[in-house]
């Protein structure tokens, strides 16, 4: 792929396949050769259909699973090849999760003090408990929570207010990178912007690169500098995020923009949204092609004349 020289890779994802039930006839290739980097302080928005692979990448990368093949390096350093407690503790450290579900992520028994805490203490990252507390009443102030907060249970807050409190929980080690799966998908419409802005002001204060996961392609757009478009296990197109939004290649990209409603009565009255069937093969190799500096393809070479004419076009 392209490099930008003037940005460091912190995350370099080679040739990833995650495969479940190998060697039965209910094998599942959830990740099916993905490549992609992430620079030093960017969004990268992954985006596709419930079960594209979206979520298994994301965890995979952050050692939830073992990869079938493929090598994932953060920070130049190769992930799945740490085996020494210090060098994973420093791992998990300086990589973070936000995840999905702001209800089954937060232990229910435990106060929302020590939930935050937890990791600071694993990391030994305070020197008493009241340095621990401050550190937990900040990080509550910082997500937009009131110190108060932090003698609840998580039961006693909204939707919108666990995530907030998943969100201190990941900040609280002071991560280089957080990977958001789908942090907005179970929260009120009305939250989901509050949450991205919250994501979004936190970066820029703490110098964050985020992986960010999602099925709305037009929320992505908003939070991300470049997307990956996702396909049962695949990613079928990469590129800045206005040019995927604006000058998309790719059928399945065209789909899923197709399915973004917007507030206008005229335009919805006449939308067409249509279906993405992939086309049969006809032996020719398939890969992720540069069809134009930084946008990327998953085509065949006979068709990237054709696509670069269609880029022409727009």
């Amino acid at each position: 792929m392209s490099q930008d020289t003037n940005r460091k890779k912190l995350l370099e994802v080679k040739n990833l396949k995650q495969y479940f039930n190998v060697g039965s006839k209910n094998e599942v290739k959830a990740i099916d050769d993905v490549s992609f980097d992430i620079y030093e302080g960017e969004t990268f928005g992954l985006v596709g259909e419930s079960g594209c692979g979206k979520t298994t990448t994301g965890r995979t990368i952050i050692r939830l699973y073992d990869p079938t093949d493929g090598e994932i390096y953060f920070d130049g350093t190769k992930v799945h090849s740490l085996h020494g407690r210090k060098d994973q503790l420093d791992f998990r450290k300086n990589m973070q999760m936000i995840f999905q579900d702001p209800y089954a992520s937060l232990n229910p028994r435990m106060k929302v003090r020590d939930i935050i805490a937890e990791g600071i203490e694993i990391h030994k990252l305070a020197n008493s408990e009241e340095e621990v507390t401050a550190r937990v009443e900040e990080l509550l102030e910082l997500v937009g929570l009131n110190k108060d907060h932090s003698s609840r249970y998580p039961h006693e807050f909204s939707g919108g207010q666990r995530q907030r409190i998943g969100i201190a929980r990941a900040l609280a080690v002071d991560p280089k990178m957080i990977i958001a799966d789908e942090p907005i998908s179970a929260l009120d419409v009305s939250i989901q912007a509050q949450v991205v802005n919250l994501l979004m002001e936190l970066q820029k204060k703490q110098k964050l690169t985020f992986l960010f996961i999602a099925h709305d392609l037009s929320m992505v757009k908003y939070i991300s500098d470049r997307i990956g478009v996702m396909y049962f296990g695949k990613i079928v197109e990469l590129a800045p995020a206005d040019d995927v939004y604006n000058k998309p290649l790719h059928p399945y990209t065209e789909s899923l923009l197709s399915a973004i409603p917007l507030p206008d009565p005229d335009y919805e009255r006449n939308r067409t949204r249509f279906a993405y069937t992939p086309r049969p093969s006809n032996g020719e190799e398939e890969k992720l092609r540069e069809i134009a500096p930084g946008h990327f393809v998953y085509c065949r070479e006979s068709d990237v004349p054709g696509l670069q004419e269609k880029l022409a076009k727009y």
